[in-house]
C-alpha cells in the first residue's frame, strides 16, 4: 500500500509541508521527508510513539520535522491555522471512530493548501464518512481489511 501511495503523490511530495495525524512509528511521515518534503509535523498521542519518532529524525539528522505528542483532535483544535499543509496522512485507530471527526476538524481549521492531498486508512468493511464540501475521492483502493483513498480538496 505505502508504494501505492507514493507512486500517487509522488508529484506532489518534494517541497511539501506534509501532516501526519495519528503518525503512530511515523513511517508515512518519515517516507514523505526521505522524498523531499520540506517539513514534517506528526501527531501522536502514545508518548513512547512520539519519543521514538524523535529519536530515529536525531539519528538521521533530520531537522525539518515537529512531533506534537497530543491528541489529534485536541491539536486540530487549538493548532493555529497559518500552517497550509499540501499532503496529510490520516489513519486512525479504527476502533477510535475517528475519522469523520478529524476530516470536518481539517476542513474547519483550513489547515490545507488549495488542491490538497489527503490520504486515507479505514477499515475495508466500513464506508468512507461523508466528506467535507468541496472534496472529492480521487484515488481509492483495498488491501484485504484496509480500504485506502485519496482525497483532495
Amino acid at each position: 500500500m505505502r508504494e501505492t501511495l507514493f507512486n500517487w503523490l509522488q508529484p506532489r511530495i518534494a517541497g511539501a509541508r506534509v501532516l501526519d495525524l495519528f503518525a503512530g512509528s511515523g513511517a508515512l511521515g518519515l517516507e514523505a521527508l526521505s522524498r523531499g518534503a520540506a517539513h514534517v509535523s506528526f501527531v501522536e498521542k502514545d508518548r513512547a510513539a512520539a519519543a521514538a519518532i524523535v529519536a530515529l529524525a536525531r539519528e538521521w539528522h533530520e531537522e525539518s520535522i515537529s512531533v506534537d505528542c497530543s491528541d489529534v483532535l485536541g491539536w486540530l483544535a487549538r493548532s493555529p491555522g497559518e500552517a497550509k499543509f499540501e499532503v496529510v496522512f490520516v489513519d486512525p485507530p479504527y476502533d477510535a471512530n475517528l475519522l469523520a471527526a478529524t476530516l470536518e476538524a481539517l476542513a474547519v481549521r483550513q489547515a490545507l493548501a488549495p488542491d490538497a492531498r489527503i490520504y486515507v486508512e479505514h477499515r475495508a468493511r466500513e464506508a468512507l464518512p461523508e466528506l467535507p464540501a468541496g472534496w472529492r475521492n480521487v484515488r481509492e483502493g483495498r488491501a484485504g481489511e484496509v480500504g485506502y483513498h485519496l482525497l483532495a480538496t
